[in-house]
């Protein structure tokens, strides 16, 4: 990834940078400011636990805010519910005004959405090189950035090294990564060591994790594979379709996919593998830091997902509403910063910037007026394996390889109305009587050339 001339000197370099003398200046995302008041953040829930760090991200900039005098202070609001009802309670108030949010956590697959509804303001469009390259690509629509990431996601795959050594395999690291050939073989030799134990595990019931493992399996058996282009209308073909479909069906054959699969989301996944009754599970990176609490690194492996995993993650965006917006962009800027990024990574989070992963100047410090620690407590009695900086043993050889080569979902403003889609129609792939690759590629092109039309 090229690096550009950075031309800040404050102490958490910017995302998005406002120009470099001698450019274009960039548009600012607010001419004025309405005073010193409240600034709202509403965000889904935080994995790190009540506390996290991303409220404690936000304790920090109030205490700045607060040794300066400005008469700013920013307040974390958690959604309740899943993704889906996160977006429509954002949505609903957004678009009705009643709620008063200046700053919101976007999913990344909503960006094109609330941007084309003008729910949220354009920002400056100069991205910081620091940032991941694919990650950065979530913050723009219509040529226009609209968001700041913030923290990233991508899938892995998880195994137990212990199950594999009891099963007589010789060579249980598999960090490096392997195959899908490869784990259906491996999946076979534990089976008949240890005929409880099943092959592996994923999100596939009928939400948008079976969308996420429909897409990473559509990527990986398809080169360049675009569901929309740069519009966001359908650009698929039903070959296209038929080749994902027939990996999806090779992935998820019952021989070694554990049978609960099919009804199963992160949770139900997570604790299929944590107890036992899997050898491999497809999970994201916040699982690194849950089972390390239960296993030791002899019995817990994270390596690549084979073949192409999705990007996930969420991005601060500034709401068309807000009368705040110059602060509310200050505040993202704080909490996207490269300090505040190495706090997310820590607290287990997939960081969005490279800095974060590979220098190790960049740190997470702890004390008065500092930005916090990765605990909700402050404490570091937590069992995460970390390298000699600190850092999630695994975060600069298998999450930061994994963030740079992962593909993005289909970027469209009508994606709630593709993931719907998408979801329901490949459902009967996992039924008693599945149709062919080529019958079930031909009702979905149909379906998704109605939801996404041009």
């Amino acid at each position: 990834m090229a690096r550009r001339r950075l031309c800040t000197t404050v102490l958490l370099p910017l995302l998005l940078v406002p120009g470099c003398g001698g450019g274009q200046t960039s548009r600012q995302p607010a001419d004025s400011d309405s005073g010193p008041g409240e600034i709202v953040v509403a965000s889904g829930r935080d994995v790190t636990g009540k506390g996290g760090v991303r409220e404690q991200l936000i304790d920090a900039w109030n205490r700045q805010q607060e040794k300066t005098g400005s008469g700013y202070r920013a307040r974390l609001v958690e959604l309740p519910g899943n993704a889906d009802e996160q977006r429509s309670q954002l949505l609903g108030a957004l678009q009705s005004g009643s709620a008063a949010y200046d700053v919101v956590n976007l999913d990344v697959t909503w960006v094109p959405e609330f941007a084309a509804a003008h729910l949220v303001r354009p920002l400056p469009d100069e991205i910081d090189a620091d940032v991941i390259n694919s990650v950065a690509g979530t913050a723009r629509w219509g040529g226009k950035v609209y968001s700041v990431p913030f923290n990233s996601d991508v899938g892995l795959l998880y195994y137990r090294p212990d199950l594999l050594h009891r099963a007589g395999v010789r060579q249980t690291d598999l960090s490096k990564g392997i195959s899908w050939k490869q784990l259906q073989t491996l999946s076979g030799d534990v089976a008949r060591a240890l005929p409880k134990v099943g092959g592996w595990t994923t999100q596939l019931a009928a939400y948008e994790g079976r969308t996420v493992n429909a897409i990473e399996a559509f990527a990986s058996a398809v080169p360049d594979f675009e569901l929309t282009d740069g519009d966001g209308h359908y650009d698929g073909s039903v070959a296209e379709l038929t080749a994902g479909i027939a990996e999806l069906r090779s992935r998820t054959e019952t021989a070694y996919t554990l049978t609960d699969a099919v009804h199963s989301d992160e949770a139900a996944s997570l604790s299929d593998f944590a107890d036992g009754r899997t050898q491999f599970l497809r999970q994201w990176p916040y699982a690194y830091g849950s089972l390390s609490q239960s296993f030791s690194t002899a019995q817990l492996g994270v390596a690549p997902l084979p073949g192409r995993a999705v990007l996930g993650g969420q991005n601060l965006a500034v709401t068309e509403s807000s009368p705040r917006a110059a602060k509310a962009a200050e505040l993202i800027r704080y909490l996207t910063g490269r300090q505040s990024e190495r706090c997310l990574l820590d607290a287990g989070f997939a960081a969005t910037r490279t800095s974060a992963y590979d220098d190790d100047s960049v740190t997470c410090p702890v004390g008065a007026g500092g930005t916090p620690s990765a605990s909700p407590t402050g404490e570091s009695a937590d069992r995460m394996p970390r390298d000699a900086a600190g850092r999630p043993a695994y975060a600069r050889t298998t999450l930061l390889p994994a963030l740079r080569k992962a593909v993005q979902r289909p970027r469209t403003p009508l994606y709630g109305a593709f993931t719907q889609t998408f979801t329901t129609q490949l459902g009967p792939l996992f039924g008693d009587d599945p149709p062919s690759d080529a019958a079930l590629a031909k009702t979905l092109d149909a379906a998704l050339r109605k939801a996404l039309p041009d």
